[in-house]
C-alpha cells in the first residue's frame, strides 16, 4: 500500500508542476488586448483560467492528502531498524579482538597531550606616570 501512495504521489506532483507551468499569469491578459492572446488555445479566451485552476486546486488537495499519508506510513511501520547498537559493539570488539594482518600498515599511536611551547616572558617596565606641560596662554590686556 505503501509503494502505491508513494507512486500516485510522484504522478500527482508531476502533473501539479506541469499545470502551474501551463498556466498563463496576471499579467498576460494586457498581452491578449493586442492580439497576442489566448483567444484561439484548445480552452478558450475565458475558460482556461476555470479550468486550469480547478485542476491545479484538485491536484494540490490530493498533494497534500497523499503527503499525510505517506508520513502516517512513516510513523506507523513496523520495520526494525537496520542499525543495532549492541550487535554494533560486539562486533567492534571481536575487531579489537582480532590481531592485526601484516599486510596492512599499523597506524603509530599519539600521544594525546597538548603541546604547549615555552614562550618568553615579557619583562615588565615600571614607568612614573608623567603629566604634559600645559603652555601658558598669554593674557592681553586692553
Amino acid at each position: 500500500m505503501e509503494t502505491i501512495v508513494t507512486v500516485g504521489h510522484l504522478f500527482v506532483s508531476l502533473a501539479l508542476i506541469t499545470l502551474i507551468l501551463i498556466q498563463h499569469g496576471k499579467g498576460a491578459d494586457a498581452g491578449a488586448a493586442f492580439g497576442s492572446g489566448a483567444s484561439g488555445t484548445v480552452f478558450g479566451a475565458h475558460g482556461s483560467a476555470n479550468f486550469l485552476s480547478r485542476t491545479t486546486a484538485v491536484l494540490a488537495a490530493l498533494f497534500f492528502i497523499l503527503s499525510l499519508a505517506l508520513g502516517w506510513f512513516a510513523i506507523n511501520s513496523n520495520k526494525t531498524p537496520s542499525f543495532n547498537i549492541e550487535e554494533e559493539k560486539t562486533a567492534v570488539e571481536e575487531q579489537k579482538s582480532k590481531p592485526a594482518t601484516p599486510d596492512l600498515p599499523q597506524i603509530p599511536v599519539v600521544d594525546t597531550k597538548p603541546a604547549t611551547p615555552e614562550l618568553p616572558q615579557i619583562p615588565v617596565v615600571e614607568t612614573k606616570p608623567t603629566t604634559p606641560e600645559v603652555p601658558q596662554i598669554p593674557v592681553v590686556e586692553t
